[in-house]
């Protein structure tokens, strides 16, 4: 897709900055019948609703699930409500939210993506670190021996048939050589997830924050405890000048560096 309409896109936060499209159309100085043309026009071609008709309206974000459930939706509780705006979250793998923000079907979006989409920023938010854990009865029966060559085999959780995390982190162990089992139940929550790696499904990469109270209760053990994996995070948005946008991400930001782990700096020769 060619990048969308920069009017079209402006008429678009103007709506969402002041919450209505008459109060849009007196700061765009366009009659509201032009706001509501420019805003239908970008949603046929995108191909989607963008701005569902209501007061206040909502704005569209893409996020990944373990974000969701772990510190995303109290960073959005922090965003000012006035104006006040209603928030769309999709649910998505973090290395494919960035083809929402492509498509022009959200605003902004979690993703695991350095690289800006056509017409959008990015910013760093911080690195989500997850933990190999299994139960105690799923380890003694399917884990007894070296991890590397066990993990190949054992039952494994994922997320779903895209999530490859548990892949990565047997590819490195084995140095590439092989990904996880072929044996996959896919639970399609992050919660669920968890649940089911503690139940003894499988094993899995769980997210930190969850893993921590079950390992110290005892109903999850880490299977490579000097293995954790991080995965980055960034935060995406179209390059517009947004008031809303630029408070939301800023709040988004700052919830990150409280939950997150600090991205790695590398070093110049």
């Amino acid at each position: 897709m060619d990048e969308l309409p920069l009017d079209q896109v402006r008429t678009l936060l103007a709506v969402v900055d002041e919450g209505t499209f008459d109060a849009a159309a007196a700061v765009l100085h366009v009659t509201p019948s032009a706001v509501s043309q420019r805003v239908k026009a970008l949603e046929q071609r995108t191909g989607r609703v963008l701005l569902m008709r209501t007061k206040p309206v909502r704005v569209p974000i893409a996020v990944n699930a373990d974000s969701l459930a772990t510190w995303f939706l109290p960073a959005l509780s922090d965003v000012p409500q006035d104006p006040p705006i209603c928030f769309e979250l999709y649910r998505e793998d973090e290395s494919h939210t960035t083809a929402l923000l492509r498509e022009g079907r959200v605003m902004a979006a979690v993703t695991s993506s350095p690289d800006p989409v056509a017409g959008c920023t990015v910013r760093p938010l911080g690195l989500a670190r997850y933990r190999a854990a299994a139960s105690p009865q799923f380890a003694a029966r399917h884990l007894a021996g070296a991890p590397a060559e066990d993990l190949r085999v054992a039952p494994t959780v994922a997320f779903d048939a895209r999530d490859d995390l548990q892949d990565a982190f047997v590819r490195s162990l084995t140095r590439g050589r092989s990904g996880a089992g072929p044996v996959r139940h896919l639970v399609p929550t992050s919660d669920g997830f968890r649940d089911a790696v503690a139940a003894g499904l499988g094993w899995g990469m769980v997210p930190e924050p969850q893993a921590e109270p079950l390992l110290r209760a005892g109903r999850l053990v880490e299977l490579a405890p000097d293995r954790p994996m991080d995965v980055p995070l960034y935060w995406q948005q179209w390059k517009l000048d947004s008031p809303a946008l630029s408070t939301v991400a800023e709040v988004v930001a700052a919830a990150a560096a409280g939950a997150l782990l600090p991205h790695r700096r590398t070093r110049r020769p």
